[in-house]
Parts: C-alpha cells; sequence; structure tokens
C-alpha cells in the first residue's frame, strides 16, 4: 500500500501533465497503483482555463489529487467544486455546514451533547452516494481539525481490481446488475454510534434502492471498474441469495487486496479530490478522545453504463 508519502517526481504520468507554459503548479504522481499531488496551486484564487484542463486531466489519470495547504474557505471550497459539475446534497441534512448545504460536516466532535457532524462517514468501503440513480462523479475533502493520530483515509483503485479479476469472476458477473441503497447498513450503524439520526419519511424517500452494473465503464475515459462496496450494495439481480452473497463477498476481497490500495495520511489543510467512478474508500479510524473535522463536498456524476 501506498502512503502520501511515498511519490515519483518523473516517469510518463508526471511528465505528461506539465507544459511548456510557465507554472507554478507541479503534479507529483505517487508511486503506487493511484493517487497524486498538486503543488504550487491556491485554490482561493480563480482557476485559469488552462490549469483546469490540467488538473482534470490529472484527476482522470491518477483518481485521487492531493491539493496541499489550501486556507480556503467553504464558498471557495463550493466554487472549486462546482467546476466540475452540480453539488449533491447528503440526505443527513442534520449535518450540513450551517449556510452552506452544499457541504457534509464529516466530523466526531460532540459539542453541548450533540454531534456537528457524520462521526462513522466512511465506516465501510464504499463509492459515495452508489446508492442514487446518479452516483457520484467526486467527492473533495479539505481537513479543517486533525488528530494528532489516526484519522487516515484508505482508497481502492476499482479499475485494477477489474483487470485483475480472475476469470471465473470476470464470467460470473460480466453484464450483472446489482442492487445499491444507503439502508443496507444502517440500522447497524446506528447501534455503534451515536451519529446516525433516525431518518424521516421525507429522508426515507430520498433514498429508494437503485441498481446500477456490477462492471460500469468510465464514462470519460472509457475505463471499466467494479462498482460494487461492502457498506451498499445488497445483492445481484436474478441471482439466489447465497449465490449473491457468495459472488460479493469474493468481490469485496479482491477490490481490497494491498496491491490496489492507497492510504493518505492526512496534513493540515489537505484538500483530497477522489473520483468515485474509479474508487472505493474507508475511513481507518480516528480515536475517541481526539477532535477530527472535515468539510465535504460531493459532485454530481452519471447514470452508470
Amino acid at each position: 500500500m501506498t502512503t502520501a508519502s511515498s511519490f515519483a517526481t518523473t516517469g510518463p504520468s508526471a511528465a505528461a501533465l506539465h507544459t511548456d507554459e510557465p507554472s507554478p503548479i507541479e503534479i507529483r504522481a505517487f508511486d503506487g497503483p493511484l493517487g497524486a499531488e498538486v503543488l504550487g496551486l491556491d485554490l482561493s484564487q480563480p482557476l485559469s482555463a488552462a490549469d483546469f484542463t490540467r488538473i482534470h486531466r490529472a484527476h482522470l489519470d491518477h483518481h485521487v489529487l492531493v491539493f496541499r495547504n489550501q486556507r480556503i474557505t467553504p464558498d471557495q471550497q463550493i466554487a472549486f467544486s462546482r467546476r466540475f459539475g452540480p453539488l449533491q446534497i447528503h440526505v443527513l441534512h442534520q449535518f450540513q455546514l450551517s449556510g452552506h448545504p452544499e457541504v457534509l460536516v464529516v466530523s466526531n466532535v460532540v459539542e453541548n451533547g450533540k454531534p456537528i457532524g457524520l462521526g462513522d462517514a466512511g465506516y465501510f468501503w464504499h463509492s459515495d452516494l452508489s446508492y442514487k440513480e446518479k452516483p457520484s462523479l467526486g467527492s473533495l475533502l479539505h481537513a479543517q481539525e486533525l488528530p494528532a493520530e489516526g484519522g487516515d483515509t484508505l482508497f481502492a483503485n476499482m479499475h485494477l481490481a477489474w483487470d485483475t479479476l480472475p476469470a471465473h469472476l470476470r464470467s460470473a458477473v460480466e453484464g450483472r446488475r446489482a442492487e445499491h441503497t444507503y439502508l443496507a447498513k444502517y440500522a447497524e450503524l446506528q447501534q455503534r454510534s451515536p451519529w446516525r439520526p433516525n431518518l424521516s419519511a421525507e429522508q426515507v424517500a430520498q433514498v429508494k434502492p437503485v441498481v446500477h452494473p456490477v462492471v460500469r465503464t468510465h464514462p470519460e475515459t472509457g475505463r471499466k471498474a467494479l462498482f460494487v462496496s461492502e457498506h451498499f450494495t445488497t445483492r445481484i439481480v436474478d441471482l439466489p441469495e447465497d449465490e449473491s452473497a457468495a459472488l460479493l463477498a469474493e468481490l469485496f476481497a479482491h477490490s481490497v487486496l494491498e496491491a490496489h490500495l492507497y492510504r493518505h495520511v492526512w496534513a493540515e489543510h489537505d484538500m483530497v479530490f477522489w473520483d468515485n467512478r474509479s474508487l472505493m474508500h474507508l475511513a481507518a479510524g480516528t480515536p475517541d478522545h481526539l477532535r477530527r473535522k472535515m468539510y465535504r463536498t460531493t459532485i454530481e456524476g452519471d447514470v452508470p453504463f
């Protein structure tokens, strides 16, 4: 597994991102299965068309971009996120940032007896909002307050998971569709922690089960990727329950092999932008006595095919 402290500054993927035009931006590909860091870019300033194109290309190539030392406001995070598409509002409106419904507060902090954010976000491997008809294109998470230990985020490259899938599993899933639902593990999460409020009838109506291909095609690159997760995928359609459960268990285990993973160790004011069409992610966990607070924006994607 690659971590954020390990990266390569040479090689075709990094060199291809540089142009002949003078620019302070440097993109360094991590020496691993995914990810790159972006240096010398201030997201508090408007991005030129040329720089946006460069960032967009890097995002497609590396699936995770780490923007260092971004001292930006929620409005600036929202503005940058919107360059990539319309934003999605999370069903847990209880944890929206005040005055900024586009921002989900991800935090284990409790103030006046109440959680200020979603403290168990990412407890299970998942792709954000795969339970929607139009799942997320990508998510951006901005560090506000980091713990002295813990709090890492793991990412799994689902293109690699497909590319390396054994032949018998490929034949078992090609052409198959699977059900995704936000409620798949909601009751279990409620029992584990105080972070999951009871959902209103209106909230439940926003997260009705949907069906997506088990193997999706990235709409911009054409690459195939597995598109199932332990958090939201409940069953493979048209298979007996036991066969579906056994097949999903094999897919989940294969997806998160060490060779497919990158672990992000957060630094102050990091902004991390990942592609939910290409990846799953997992929160590695934070000790209960240490504070962690992040701001997340989520970009709407396309109907998977």
